[in-house]
């Protein structure tokens, strides 16, 4: 007998049977489970169960949220179950059937994005890093930066230039990497692919922004211009299903002992073109235009009501999988102005929620079970991830995931309203404060302060006064 046999036959039980399971899976801390019939799962019987700390549907998938144990609980219930388990990505393209088509995109650019996080994170640490030592003039009465006083950090200042530019700059070839990934196409096409839009050979993004003169490949009847998409988001995003698509349809047609010339040169080569002559400049337009609507958004004279809204609304944008939209528009901004104002306002809605928590294990300072709970909880969620927090303790609650709320809102306020930009997004929660610009530092954090004070003392409020606590 395993050692949560008992609550997986519990969960089996509550989820519906084995007959309500399409298929099940599991990720660092949850059980995925995609139901033939959502209704039949019994929530509050779920919840009950000791290891589960939690539910929710995202992405078409019942998710049950076990913890760190989730792989040992994970073998009990597929061995009582009699469930052959699926890897994480069968389990979404299941789970794809109980989605509309607004859901299945957003979900296509979370699985887009989501392996890219690691290296996106690397290059704001690194970005952040570069600032503190070249942009901060803290030494001599606030006169020089270490950079100016120091050869050895000029040159690490330099050289971690290498790894940043790596990282952002030639973002597309990781873009449609992952998209070739995804979808099953071949990777290395991606890459190549990735690669044609961000070579040396072409004009860098940032010269044509800056009114450079465009060179240009004469075909005699036709001139196409050598325009990079060093840092775009659209362009690659376009590209990469384009040709991805494109080399799965031609496999499907061309004989298997042609298949390894014919069908490598006919998707890439059409897809390289289209690129340059079509899907480029429309993809730039577009991400041009996102950037300019949000950006007068949040610079506008409304612009603190538009904070005021995303800032309240973030966090269950998290827990509808919406968030995920938020990548794009943030490395878009960054790539036409040089920076993003949105990404600050994530980073504190981070530490508000993790704030929320803190309340909690005040509240509960001497109950030792809870305590195992939120301590780790809110330690993650300062550091940037949420979800132990959201879905572990404030869902669970509600009141302090209102809290939360409003304090993400109050602190976005004023991150607006002084102009707080990032010079890049990846590092989230206290953490998130070495990637704002240094002249905004200030600003970001008593912004920080709000985001911890507000929501802390509204939980304990919330919770004293009974407003919004579940009953």
């Amino acid at each position: 007998m395993g050692k949560f046999t008992k609550e997986a036959q519990q969960l089996l039980e509550y989820i519906g049977g084995k007959e309500n399971i399409a298929a099940v899976s599991h990720c660092a801390t949850r059980m995925r489970f995609v139901l033939n019939d959502t209704d039949k799962a019994d929530v509050e019987k779920i919840k009950e169960i000791k290891s589960v700390k939690g539910t929710f549907t995202q992405a078409g998938q019942f998710q049950v949220i076990i913890g760190n144990e989730v792989a040992t609980f994970y073998n009990d219930f597929v061995e009582v179950s009699g469930v052959e388990g699926v890897s994480k990505s069968e389990a979404k393209k299941a789970g794809r059937q109980n989605m509309n088509l607004l859901q299945r995109l957003i979900s296509h650019l979370g699985e887009i994005f989501t392996p890219l996080i690691p290296a996106i994170v690397v290059g704001g640490l690194i970005l952040g890093f570069r600032n503190v030592i070249g942009d901060i003039k803290l030494l001599e009465d606030g006169t020089k930066t270490l950079v100016e006083v120091s050869q050895f950090w000029a040159g690490v200042y330099d050289f971690l230039w290498l790894i940043g530019e790596a990282i952002f700059f030639f973002l597309p070839v990781g873009i449609t990497w992952s998209i070739s990934k995804k979808m099953g196409a071949s990777q290395i096409l991606g890459i190549v692919l990735g690669i044609t839009l961000v070579s040396p050979q072409l004009l860098n993004a940032y010269a044509v922004a800056g009114g450079a003169e465009i060179p240009v490949w004469d075909f005699g009847f036709a001139k196409v211009q050598k325009i990079g998409y060093q840092a775009q988001v659209i362009p690659a995003i376009l590209a990469g299903f384009v040709l991805a698509n494109l080399e799965l349809k031609l496999r499907k047609v061309v004989p298997s002992y042609i298949s390894m010339i014919v069908v490598p040169f006919f998707a890439l080569v059409p897809t390289v073109l289209l690129a340059h002559v079509v899907l480029g400049p429309i993809g730039w337009k577009i991400g041009s235009a996102i950037s300019k609507v949000v950006y007068a958004g949040l610079t506008s004279t409304f612009g603190w009501l538009f904070a005021a809204l995303f800032g309240f609304t973030y966090a269950p944008l998290v827990i509808t999988g919406l968030h995920h939209m938020t990548n794009a528009i943030d490395l878009q901004l960054m790539s036409e102005l040089g920076g993003t104002n949105l990404w600050p306002m994530i980073a504190l809605s981070n530490i508000a929620q993790g704030s929320a928590v803190l309340a909690i294990i005040y509240l509960n300072r001497k109950d030792e079970e809870e305590k195992q709970i939120s301590i780790p909880a809110a330690i993650s969620c300062y550091l940037g991830v949420t979800e132990p927090a959201m879905f572990g303790i404030n869902l669970k609650y509600v009141f302090p995931f209102l809290a939360a709320m409003i304090g993400s809102a109050t602190a976005a306020v004023l991150s607006v309203g002084t102009g707080v930009m990032a010079n890049s997004i990846g590092v989230g929660g206290l953490p998130g404060i070495l990637s704002i610009k240094p002249q905004f530092i200030i600003n970001f954090a008593l912004a920080m302060t709000i985001a911890i004070v507000v929501p802390f003392a509204l939980t304990i409020f919330f919770a004293k006064k009974k407003i919004a606590v579940q009953k």
